[in-house]
């Protein structure tokens, strides 16, 4: 490499996939590998991944594993404890009735088990669920509406 990036690079790397996340390009590929940017761009990983950070936090991509960061769907604009409350809500749950196991929301919102881990505490924490060791978890109350659908 010639010699280091001028500051705020990564935000040219994350404008110019902004561009092409907008046209359409990689909705089916996914982005191009760390490597792959870095070379295109003439920079090191860590400026890249800058670049990507960002356009996580905007929503605009995610990291799926095994396969890499792909375009998001919109759907992880919301935090997962949200999206899991939601959930809650739309599906009819009462209260008293069972949780969906680990296993199945991991696979239901395509996250690790931490990060449901997480959200699932969250949702304890506000009196919405109940773990029962031994037995899952339970809906203890229902959700309040907390925003527009």
């Amino acid at each position: 490499m010639p010699g280091a990036s001028p500051r705020g690079t990564y935000l040219l790397i994350a404008d110019a996939l902004r561009k092409e996340i907008g046209k359409g390009h990689f909705a089916e590929t996914g982005l191009p590998s760390e490597a792959a940017l870095m070379r295109e761009h003439g920079v090191a990983r860590t400026t890249v991944r800058r670049a990507l950070e960002i356009l996580e936090k905007e929503g605009l991509i995610r990291s799926e594993p095994g396969v890499g960061r792909v375009v998001s769907d919109g759907s992880e604009r919301h935090p997962l404890a949200q999206r899991m409350s939601d959930m809650i809500a739309e599906r009819g749950f009462a209260v008293g009735d069972a949780f969906p196991s680990e296993a199945r929301l991991c696979e239901e919102f395509a996250v690790s088990r931490t990060a449901l881990r997480s959200a699932l505490s969250a949702l304890e924490g506000q009196g919405l669920l109940e773990a029962v060791h031994g037995k899952g978890r339970f809906v203890r109350a229902l959700p309040a509406s907390t925003h527009d659908s």
